[in-house]
């Protein structure tokens, strides 16, 4: 399991192999949501780094020889200084999983959404370093890699993006202003049209042309949902919603984390989504509504933004790096 040849794995009590790894950026909200989920798995071993050494450079180059894996939970540049670290080790370095967007579309990376494509999870596994998703994109390429794969989705179709999330996704600032009431209830931001997801999105979903992309934040904790409007006879080969919902299907395979719901779905009959359903869990599912007289359809998909969308995808992505 250990990813280093200098590395001496540790050992549970049964003898069995652990991995040893490092989170830095431990304190944040994606980094202790990933202390939560690991601290019941035995396979996994943490090492800290006292908090009045979090800056010293030394400390924290002799840690990383330590370790099997370091996530990085930091800002893109703090994120980028560690890996620097990494690389200046070289073989005795670890494995490194950034949940910054520090590298997401960077060469020599892997993108650390398993399910994104045949292979991709096998890609992770043998990867030495792995960029986790950021949230709306793990909704948005979800749904849209598949369609421009089978053809539904041309290069020159124009594509939207809407999303709402969850206030915990925005940061500390964010989070003090919902839980002491001086936030909106609901408000649309990123209308720069400059988000930082939008490199990874346009990449990963394979679009020709540079998506629009809406996210926006309302008044509960966590949970998302990500949409995307159609006109159907805009697409090529005017495919109907049986049409997306089979490429869909087709994509993702049954029994795994990302679930194409059956179009005489309850909630597809009624019409409505909402988006705590799936918190504190790692699913993410899949939904094609459709107005097929009026030849128009919106795709959506739903997931937890701190699970599927950060600390549950880095745990799954941990677990395929070390072999665990």
């Amino acid at each position: 399991m250990s990813t280093k040849a200098s590395s001496t794995p540790a050992t549970t009590g049964a003898g069995a192999r652990r991995a040893v790894v490092f989170i830095d950026g431990e304190a944040g909200t994606t980094g202790l949501g990933i202390r939560e989920r690991l601290a019941g798995l035995p396979q996994i071993a943490l090492r800290s780094i006292p908090h009045e050494q979090r800056k010293d450079v030394e400390a924290k180059r002799k840690l990383l020889s330590e370790v099997d894996v370091v996530i990085l939970c930091l800002p893109d540049d703090a994120a980028k200084e560690t890996v620097a670290l990494v690389e200046g080790l070289g073989d005795r370095g670890p494995k490194v999983l950034d949940a910054s967007t520090a590298h997401r579309v960077a060469p020599g990376w892997v993108y650390g959404f398993a399910e994104l494509a045949p292979g991709q999870a096998d890609a992770i596994a043998k990867a030495r370093f792995v960029a986790n998703p950021g949230c709306y994109p793990t909704g948005g390429v979800a749904l849209l890699r598949p369609l421009v794969e089978a053809g539904h989705i041309g290069p020159d179709t124009a594509i939207s993006v809407n999303a709402v999330s969850g206030y915990s996704g925005g940061g500390k600032a964010m989070i003090e202003a919902y839980e002491n009431g001086t936030a909106p209830n609901f408000e649309l931001y990123g209308l720069s049209l400059a988000h930082k997801h939008l490199p990874e999105l346009q990449q990963y979903g394979r679009l020709g042309r540079r998506p629009v992309f809406v996210p926006s934040v309302g008044n509960f904790r966590q949970g998302m949902l990500v949409s995307v409007p159609l006109h159907l006879d805009d697409l090529p080969g005017k495919p109907t919603a049986a049409d997306l919902h089979r490429a869909l299907a087709d994509w993702y395979p049954a029994g795994g984390e990302v679930e194409v719901m059956a179009l005489d779905d309850p909630a597809i009959r009624a019409g409505r989504v909402e988006p705590e359903a799936l918190n504190d869990t790692n699913r993410l599912q899949l939904f094609v509504f459709a107005h097929e007289a009026a030849r128009q359809a919106v795709l959506v998909a739903r997931l937890d933004n701190l699970g599927k969308g950060a600390s549950g995808a880095a745990v799954q992505n941990l677990l395929l790096m070390t072999g665990c």
